[in-house]
């Protein structure tokens, strides 16, 4: 069984209110009967609810990096708050006797059991794929990227200067063909161009301001035209392979809107094993071009040291039947992560994990990863962002002498003195962390790892960083969420 904390039930809990209605149950001694099977993999009991007859609520940790949870309330969240209230009064010392399991608990552990060992063996199995089916869609998604290259020509002629609210609405109504097209990633790479002309202009618009959109357009049209011709390159060489495999290489299939199911990830040989992440960084924020809202969490790879990202996508449409993302502050032990197509922060998922607390030992891992030559790690973002398609916002964790300010503004420095400058600027998707630095106790200023994501300034050609969290020697403390 795995270490049961409160943080652990919280991240289990479908929702807050969830997570507080069970700890409630614990307070008003609901529950009638605690008890644990005799190999400990198994919490179950009674908790009295609002019918005649008790509640038989269960914690299956069979396996412990994916526990089942049941009840027999009606209720449809799961786990829901009687689930939730046995692992609170575990955690509170209620004591647990060792009882035999339940027949109508027994027999659907056997099922489960069944369905696990069933599902394994399809997953052996190699999976079949209708070629033809695929090779229509290919066809139809190359029609797209023609449309696209319309739309991106048209954009062109018309110029930045002339484009406003209307033009940009006009424009959407045009691309909504993509998404008929299968190239959902696409869609969204041109909806990122006219969101930047959602607001009419008015006089007291500045100049900067225009500049600063003139910009980031003129960015996104680059962005616009390697995608057609990037796009067309790859679904060509698709269509002519035999197998029709997608590419690994490279993150193109994901540009176009390509949903990775893990089944194709692994296939794909896209998989390590036994890996402990720790989470650095996360946020929640709204993509408006996509229509969803994203569950971003920043990750530390221990094996290989790389930082890796979780995203959790939410369509407006069904936010209320996904469960969403939260911060975690503990080390997930993941059996199997897979690992998306990408650059230098990839997009990882896995199904289960067991949770650990973090060591000291862990975090002078993370300080020993971390990059202490800035002059070095400029260089390699530069040579990174120059891909029209690459993340123009990487994230490193830098290992800095001191924190400081120059001429009123934040800057961190390495050993060397080369410098790089701290800003919020340019980070709309992320809360501010800047200002936080000045309530931080000097200690925390000198000779520690600062996890960055780095921006690079169109206007004065200038890289610069925000602080997303600060690696001690015993801890991590978060400048966001």
């Amino acid at each position: 069984m795995p270490s049961i904390t409160e943080q652990f039930i919280e991240a289990a809990a479908p929702n807050m209110d969830a997570a507080k209605n069970g700890r409630a149950l614990v307070l008003k001694k609901q529950f009638q009967s605690l008890h644990q099977s005799a190999d400990e993999s198994l919490l179950f009991g009674l908790c009295q609810g609002s019918g005649k007859e008790p509640y038989l609520c269960s914690a299956d940790f069979a396996a412990p990096e994916s526990v089942v949870y049941r009840c027999s309330c009606p209720s449809r969240q799961f786990p829901c708050k009687h689930s939730l209230g046995l692992l609170y009064a575990y955690v509170q010392g209620n004591p647990f006797t060792v009882a035999e399991v339940p027949e109508q608990l027994a027999a659907k552990r056997d099922k489960a059991a069944a369905r696990v060992e069933k599902k394994k063996e399809e997953s052996d199995k190699p999976k079949t794929v209708n070629k033809t089916a695929l090779a229509k869609k290919i066809k139809v998604q190359l029609e797209g990227i023609d449309h696209l290259e319309k739309l991106t020509l048209d954009l062109v002629r018309l110029g930045i200067g002339n484009m406003n609210a209307k033009s940009a609405h006009e424009i959407e109504e045009q691309a909504k063909q993509l998404g008929n097209a299968y190239l959902p990633g696409a869609q969204a790479a041109l909806h990122n161009y006219t969101k930047l002309f959602y607001l009419e202009r008015g006089e007291e618009e500045s100049a900067k301001q225009r500049e600063t959109i003139y910009s980031e357009a003129l960015d996104q049209l680059g962005r616009l035209h390697s995608l057609v011709k990037q796009g067309r390159a790859y679904l060509t060489r698709r269509l002519e392979d035999a197998d029709l495999k997608p590419e690994t290489e490279t993150g193109i299939a994901a540009w176009l809107g390509q949903a990775w199911q893990l089944r194709e990830l692994k296939d794909a040989g896209l998989v390590q094993n036994h890996v402990e992440l720790i989470q650095l960084a996360f946020n929640s924020y709204d993509d408006v071009a996509r229509k969803e809202f994203v569950d971003n969490g920043v990750w530390m790879n221990m094996a290989t040291g790389k930082i890796q990202i979780t995203q959790n996508f939410r369509p407006y449409k069904a936010v209320k039947h996904i469960k969403s993302d939260d911060s975690f502050f503990e080390v997930a032990q993941v059996p199997e992560l897979c690992v998306y197509p990408g650059g230098v922060n990839p997009r990882i998922r896995w199904e289960g994990m067991i949770a650990r607390a973090i060591k000291n030992d862990d975090c002078e891992r993370i300080r020993n990863l971390g990059k202490a030559d800035f002059a070095a790690v400029i260089k390699e973002v530069k040579s990174h962002i120059k891909g029209p398609l690459a993340d123009k916002q990487p994230i490193y964790a830098l290992n800095f002498s001191r924190i400081g300010q120059v001429n009123g503004n934040p800057v961190i420095e390495d050993k060397q003195g080369e410098r790089l400058a701290l800003t919020d600027e340019g980070f709309h998707d992320e809360p501010t962390s800047c200002h936080l630095l000045s309530l931080l106790p000097r200690a925390l200023l000198d000779h520690q790892t600062l996890i960055v994501r780095f921006q690079h300034d169109l206007d004065q050609r200038l890289l610069r960083v925000k602080p997303l969290s600060i690696v001690t020697p015993s801890g991590i403390v978060r400048l966001t969420l």
